[in-house]
Parts: structure tokens; C-alpha cells; sequence
């Protein structure tokens, strides 16, 4: 089956290799005057390209997190790439309403005011969002994250997603400075916050969830609160190494997702499994975590973090999702004997054949709906100008 994104940034394709050693807080700062120089052109583009870097792995469905509309972005610039290169996308209409002047992280200049934030995401639902089964296109309800939006509008977010009986979506406990700003700010940590707000249930999930403790853990699992976990992104940061063994024992769900490209810095979806599964390991248990698990995670695990009962899995009646890798490559020469297991043990590939929806969109390794060195081009081109400030 397909593979499943839960949380992306897909601008930040535009900025990869930038702040290369710092954590996660300093690590913003340095890239939040660049993303504030973004068009809407920017975003299209790069959102395509992040589109089409995640299908040559083998994603089929994506949900994407943009929570920064500098200059004349709106989400409606990802959604039109989402459309035009085929993709099954979930657009998470993010926002930040509380700057540095009101104890933020963002810079001012970047956050939006919350009615402006409210009525928009109101607006993307009724012009965008489809509830069917099978359908190509939803919206999530998406404030950025605890040191970015007020708890006022963390609560109005969750009554009008509910309202509409759409998903609820947000970083949290990502790292140490993480659950430090919410002790200091909030007096709880992310966990007893986070269900303080409105934010458990079966229509929410979190991304990264690092420092979770047991007893946050346990509230998840009881509410079926989903998680995404971003293997690559929290060790590029040093954020630390999420404790989904225990979450996938208590039954929390779990998914994955690539994170941003500025952090990871790849969309590669393929190589998250691998990784996921390789730092389960780390701290001493060899069977930490499974390469199946790691599929799993990476196609029914996500559809369930999305409320989606129609992908993940090759079963009659569901989504025709389906993806093919070659065999007869180098890096999976010696591993015919366990296919399966060498997608994640073995280097990571492309895939040669993806459907989506029953469309063909990745024939024989090269994608159909697109020219990809000329997306290539525009995109570098518009990197250059974003970094360069030109």
C-alpha cells in the first residue's frame, strides 16, 4: 500500500542545510526571517517539489502544516499543487498568533490576528474540505504550537474543527525547551495542558511528542490521541528519541512523518521508516522496534493518525493506493529471500510504479504529472532569491 505522511513543512524545501547545529528553538529563530521573505509563488513550488520528493519514495497520502503567511501566501497555494500533481492531501491550515512582545517564539512580524486565523481556516473547510470516502482533499485545523498561539485560540480552534468534524493537528513536547516553556508559561506540562485545551481525542494528533512522560503516554493512549513521530527531524535537532515502543504498547497511534525539509532535510518517507525503526534500537534492545512495525506505521498506522479507514492496506473496498519497488537493485541484491523486511534493513530507493487513486502518477521511476527538472530549476531559483534576500 501507499505510504502515509503525517506531518510535513513543505516550504521549508526552500531552506534546507541552514542553522545545521542548533536545537530546536535556536534553530527557528535563524529561519524565521527567511520564511517571512516567502510569496505565494514560493510556497506553490516548493510545496510541489516536497509533493513530488515524497511520491518518488512511496508516499500516496500527505498531510502538510503551514503555519507562516507572510506577503500574499494562503493555503490555497498548496492545495492547487496537491491537485496538479495528483497527491491524496490533508492541508493543515497552521497559524501563529503570539509573537516575542507577547512572550512567543516567532518574531511579530510573522503572526496573524486570531479572528484573521479563525475565519480563514473557516473558510478553507467550506471551500475545500471533502468528508467522503475517498476523498482527495481534507483540511486540519492546525495552530503551530504552544510557544506560538494563545490557549484562547487553541480552544476556538478545537470548537470550530469539532463544528465541522474535522481533524485537530499540533506540535508538541518536541524537546526539553519545549516542556521548560510550558512548566514556566502554562504551570503543566504538555500533556495536562494539551487536554486542558480541548486537544485529546480521536480527532487530534501531535507531532513529535519526544518528551512525553509515562503518565502522558497513558492519557493518549486512553483518549486515542494520535502521534506522528519524526525520527530524522528530532536527531538532526538533538530534540531526543520519542518513546514509541511504549506508545505502540499502551495503543496510542501512531504515524510517521518526514517533518520539515529544513530539519530532516529530506521528504524521503521511506528512509523515515528506516530510521524509526534503526532508533528504536539505540538505547540497547535490538527488537526496539521491527521493520514491519515500521511499515505498518508508515501506512495503516497513519491513515488511523488521519481518521482515515480507507487507506493504508491492499484490501477490497479500499483506496486504490498502491506502490511498487524494484527488486533487482544493488542495494537490495542479497535480501530476495525477505523483500519486505529489506525495504526498511536495506538502503532506501524510489519506488518504480505509484497509483493513487487509481491513477498512474510514478510509471517506471519517472513521475507522469509533472516535468521534474524544470520544477527543479524553478525551485533552486527561488531558493537562491529567498536565501540571498534579493
Amino acid at each position: 500500500p501507499g505510504l502515509v505522511n503525517t506531518h510535513h513543512h513543505m516550504y521549508q524545501t526552500l531552506t534546507r542545510v541552514i542553522a545545521q547545529d542548533r536545537e530546536l528553538f535556536g534553530w527557528l529563530r535563524a529561519l524565521y526571517p527567511i520564511w517571512a521573505r516567502m510569496n505565494s509563488e514560493a510556497v506553490y513550488v516548493s510545496a510541489k517539489l516536497a509533493m513530488a520528493e515524497l511520491m518518488l519514495s512511496g508516499c500516496t497520502t500527505s498531510s502538510d502544516h503551514l503555519y507562516i503567511y507572510p506577503n500574499d501566501v494562503t493555503i490555497d497555494d498548496e492545495i492547487r499543487a496537491a491537485q496538479e500533481i495528483g497527491i491524496r492531501f490533508h492541508a493543515a491550515r497552521g497559524s501563529m498568533s503570539v509573537g516575542e512582545s507577547k512572550g512567543g517564539l516567532p518574531p511579530d512580524s510573522v503572526v496573524e490576528q486570531e479572528d484573521d486565523i479563525l475565519n480563514d481556516t473557516r473558510r478553507a473547510i467550506e471551500t475545500y474540505h471533502d468528508a467522503g470516502r475517498f476523498a482527495m482533499l481534507r483540511i486540519v485545523v492546525a495552530p503551530c504550537s504552544p510557544f506560538s498561539v494563545s490557549q484562547d485560540l487553541m480552544r476556538e480552534a478545537a470548537t470550530l474543527a469539532r463544528s465541522y468534524g474535522v481533524h485537530l493537528h499540533t506540535h508538541l513536547a518536541e524537546n526539553a525547551n519545549d516542556v521548560s516553556y510550558s512548566l514556566e508559561t502554562f504551570k503543566q506540562r504538555p500533556g495536562p495542558w494539551a487536554e486542558s485545551v480541548g486537544w485529546v481525542g480521536d480527532d487530534v494528533w501531535h507531532a513529535h511528542c519526544v518528551k512525553l512522560d509515562g503518565d502522558e503516554v497513558d492519557l493518549f493512549a486512553r483518549t486515542h490521541t494520535g502521534v506522528c513521530h519524526c525520527p530524522n527531524s528530532n536527531m538532526r535537532l538533538a530534540s531526543g528519541i520519542a518513546p514509541v515502543r511504549r506508545m505502540l504498547d499502551t495503543g496510542v497511534p501512531v504515524g510517521l512523518g518526514v517533518d520539515g525539509s529544513a530539519s530532516n532535510d529530506s521528504s524521503h518517507l521511506l528512509a523515515e521508516a528506516r530510521q524509526a525503526m534503526l532508533l528504536q534500537r539505540v538505547n540497547g534492545d535490538p527488537a526496539g522496534l521491527s521493520g514491519r512495525e515500521a511499515l505498518w506505521m508508515a501506512t495503516r498506522g497513519g491513515a488511523d493518525v488521519l481518521g482515515r479507514d480507507d487507506i493504508g492496506q491492499i484490501t477490497p473496498g479500499m483506496a486504490a493506493d498502491i506502490i511498487a519497488y524494484r527488486l533487482d537493485t544493488p542495494a537490495m541484491a542479497g535480501a530476495q529471500h525477505d523483500p519486505v523486511a529489506a525495504l526498511t534493513f536495506c538502503q532506501p530507493g524510489n519506488v518504480d510504479l505509484s497509483i493513487i487513486n487509481g491513477r498512474v502518477v510514478i510509471k517506471a521511476g519517472e513521475l507522469q504529472t509533472l516535468e521534474l527538472p524544470l520544477l527543479i530549476e524553478a525551485h533552486n531559483n527561488i531558493s537562491r532569491r529567498l536565501i540571498r534576500d534579493e
